[in-house]
């Protein structure tokens, strides 16, 4: 009997190799070929989008067709979202069919995809572009009703507000749609537009869509402004007042806000106010203001505004002339953060000319926020008293400077 040949064995041996994989679930030798070229798709996918939003970019359009357009046919993991681009592309290169056909395309083979939402607003910016009439009520989806709507507010506004009133009115519009119909409605000049938003503005659709309703009004500018004071004044909500104090910041109306900050009965209103004139840069008004009132909180509200508005001159002003040391005190620590080097000098004239170790110490403060270690050092130097020196060589112990370290090994050194 014939051995069977070296080759049978070698095949025989190899197919029972095979066999015992593929009971214990290995995956045969061939599968790791299939694995790369999986892999080896996936990269030329992400190369072809890339490359195709490059083009995007750089409005290459026809570029970015064409990239897009193989990226789709490719049916990987960013077939959806090349469709919405290609047919953004195709819209920007003016072709409005292919695009609304690379959105069907879109909406057929991927009924679940996340870019659906963006297709639909891209279909009506095509429809606008064509001339063609939008109909909200075609639109299922609340937002895209929205885009149709703010679209024809620019063709047709007595046909649109309506349509946002209803979106407004009808209560199982989320409150974030309902924001939304109010911000389009702030922007028209329609005295119809104006006496919807008007109504919610003084509270006729509840609290909520009020204040947001005030907060549009003053993106608006200040052709609302009268229509805020009247809200201010007949509101006693302090959010609704708070609210019109930012709106009146937003629109640059620094004159009702100055009326507000001289006769709020409210102090927290009051006080609100005087840091919004200091958000507005109002340094002629919050000085005026100062000169106005007695009230030592105001004072100091007025010396943090002026900080806000970048005064340092009237803080300078207020820290080196007599009065209240209470106030006093806080000009001098606003200085520090708001004073800059102007108002170095002065905080060494206070240290060295006061005598309430309070205010010594709020100067002391300020250097040391001004990162003024050449002026501490000379003051602690010339310093008898054993406390100021303390504080002063305190404060140039933590400050990270070559002037203060060498300092620190003079006193070392003594």
């Amino acid at each position: 009997m014939k051995k069977p040949s070296i080759l049978i064995f070698i095949v025989a041996l190899l197919y029972s190799l095979a066999a015992a994989q593929e009971g214990n679930g290995t995956p045969p030798v061939g599968s790791k070929f299939v694995s790369d070229q999986a892999a080896s798709a996936n990269v030329r996918e992400e190369q072809l989008y890339k490359d195709a939003t490059n083009s995007l970019n750089e409005s290459q359009w026809q570029q970015a067709i064409e990239s897009f357009s193989q990226v789709a046919s490719m049916k990987g993991r960013r077939a959806d979202a090349a469709l919405y681009w290609k047919a953004y592309a195709l819209n920007k290169a003016g072709h409005k069919v292919e695009a609304e056909s690379a959105i069907a395309e879109l909406r057929r083979d991927f009924p679940r995809s996340d870019w659906l939402k963006d297709a639909g607003a891209l279909q009506l910016q095509i429809k606008q572009g064509s001339g063609q009439t939008v109909d909200p009520s075609g639109e299922s989806d609340e937002d895209l009703k929205l885009l149709a709507i703010n679209s024809l507010m620019n063709s047709e506004p007595d046909r649109a507000i309506p349509l946002l009133q209803g979106v407004l009115t009808n209560p199982n519009n989320p409150t974030k749609i309902k924001e939304r119909a109010l911000f389009v409605l702030a922007q028209s000049d329609s005295s119809q537009a104006n006496q919807i938003i008007g109504g919610i503005a003084r509270g006729q659709s509840g609290s909520d869509l009020q204040v947001r309703a005030i907060h549009y009004l003053g993106i608006s500018g200040t052709r609302y402004s009268k229509l805020l004071q009247d809200i201010y004044a007949a509101s006693s909500d302090v959010n609704v007042k708070r609210a019109v104090l930012q709106a009146y910041m937003t629109s640059g109306a620094k004159e009702p806000v100055l009326a507000a900050a001289k006769s709020e009965k409210d102090p927290e209103l009051r006080q609100s106010a005087i840091h919004q004139l200091g958000a507005m840069g109002a340094r002629t008004e919050l000085a005026q203001l100062y000169g106005s009132t007695s009230s030592t909180d105001d004072k100091e509200a007025i010396l943090q505004a002026f900080g806000v508005a970048g005064d340092s001159d009237d803080l300078i002003r207020i820290a080196t002339t007599q009065g209240d040391s209470k106030v006093r005190q806080r000009a001098i620590r606003s200085l520090g953060p708001f004073g800059g080097e102007k108002a170095r000098p002065a905080l060494v004239q206070i240290y060295t000319s006061e005598k309430d170790p309070e205010l010594r110490r709020a100067a002391i403060q300020s250097m040391f926020v001004l990162g003024d270690a050449t002026d501490l050092i000379a003051l602690a130097r010339k310093e008898t008293d054993p406390e100021m020196k303390r504080k002063l060589v305190e404060q140039l112990s933590v400050m990270n400077s070559k002037e203060s370290r060498d300092y620190m090994l003079e006193i070392l050194n003594k």
